[in-house]
């Protein structure tokens, strides 16, 4: 149940003229464009996105009628809307159970090569994004390299008009499911590790690359590990100077790390869990509902620091402390959200995804919140732990 915060906060935002205008828009697209399977696909989201048919669909829909890229400049294919109709929207969708759309290439390799790449990549790439027709995962993480992306062995060796990569990418999410890869590689050795690497644009389908799967903690596969045999990638793929692809992936990761666990997301889960604590009446303990509470609080705070941190809905390119403080906010708030809903299920949360349909509502839900809070636990180390984050804001504090 919303506490008098919340409730008061949703009241405030409704009063406002321009507002309500705006989110009456909205919410007569979302009423007439998903359909009771989108919002069924919304609500039994896991991982960092919805099942892929329905993020299809829903990438679809939102494409045309011009909205899928709220935070990119109108020139090339945004909304134009304020940072408060795009909040609204986001929230609009969560609060809908909007499917989460499979979108590192709309949230970050799109608005990276608008500032970085080239008019032919631009040309090229933007449309595909725009449309759906491109889903990009991300070649970072290797064996030996993590939040410690400098560590990268994965070597590039230039032949001609093409490079040839050889190695191998880790927990790279949604392998399984894109055409496309964005991936910082090594190609020659420097001083300092984060000289010698070169960012490159790769075609899943490329001979010499293979794709095998890693199941997560609950049995769910969203991960993957990526091998390179001398897979072939054109020159023209590289976005930015060769050796020169850590200022490239510095700027990628600003522009992942500001929206990878946006409020809207929170919000979901936290809709679900106050929903759970609804429907379990009286039989909890007092805490439960006082927990629920501060974090709604939280919660709203952390939207008003979104809002506000992000008035072009991306961060600026010297501000290397916003989007770690979003990131970091975001993704501790939301393992605790998961960690407060497997307290409310109760016994049934043991249940594993291979019980469902075995054992009735309650088992299913059980698994359901357990997969959940499992798969959240990725999100403090993904695109940076939280160890990371916190010394990349506390640099940029001390001015170092």
């Amino acid at each position: 149940m919303p506490s008098r915060a919340a409730k008061q906060a949703v009241a405030a935002e409704a009063a406002a003229p321009d507002d309500a205008v705006f989110r009456a828009e909205v919410r007569a697209f979302l009423d007439q464009a998903l359909t009771p399977d989108l919002r069924e696909a919304g609500r039994r989201t896991i991982g960092v996105h919805s099942d892929i048919a329905a993020c299809r669909i829903w990438h679809r829909r939102l494409f045309e009628r011009g909205w899928i890229a709220p935070a990119w400049p109108a020139a090339w294919g945004g909304t134009g809307w304020s940072p408060r109709q795009r909040f609204i929207f986001d929230r609009e969708c969560a609060l809908n159970d909007a499917p989460v759309l499979f979108a590192g290439g709309v949230r970050s390799l799109g608005p990276l090569l608008i500032e970085m790449g080239t008019p032919r990549q631009r040309a090229r790439y933007l449309p595909a994004i725009l449309s759906g027709q491109d889903l990009w995962c991300q070649g970072f993480s290797e064996p030996g390299a993590g939040s410690d992306l400098a560590a990268i062995q994965t070597r590039a060796v230039r032949r001609g008009d093409a490079y040839h990569v050889t190695g191998s990418k880790i927990w790279t999410t949604g392998a399984h499911l894109a055409n496309r890869m964005f991936a910082i590689v090594r190609t020659s050795d420097g001083e300092r590790r984060q000289q010698g690497l070169t960012f490159l644009l790769i075609d899943m389908a490329s001979p010499g690359l293979t794709v095998t799967p890693i199941l997560g903690l609950a049995g769910e596969h969203e991960f993957n590990q990526v091998f390179f045999d001398a897979v072939a990638v054109p020159v023209a793929n590289r976005v930015g100077e060769e050796d020169e692809g850590w200022a490239t992936a510095k700027r990628l990761m600003q522009l992942a790390r500001s929206n990878n666990t946006p409020a809207a997301l929170v919000r979901r889960a936290l809709r679900r869990t106050a929903a759970a604590i609804e429907a379990a009446g009286a039989g909890l303990e007092p805490e439960i509902r006082s927990r629920l509470a501060g974090l709604e609080i939280e919660l709203l705070a952390f939207e008003q620091v979104e809002l506000a941190a992000l008035p072009s809905g991306r961060p600026s390119a010297n501000d290397a402390s916003a989007p770690s403080m979003l990131k970091l906010i975001g993704s501790e708030l939301h393992q605790r959200i998961a960690e407060l809903a497997v307290e409310v299920a109760g016994p049934p949360a043991a249940a594993s995804l291979a019980s469902l349909g075995l054992a009735g509502d309650e088992i299913d839900d059980g698994a359901r919140v357990m997969a959940k809070h499992l798969a959240v636990r990725a999100a403090t180390i993904y695109s940076g732990s939280s160890e990371t984050q916190r010394n990349v804001i506390a640099r940029q504090l001390l001015g170092g």
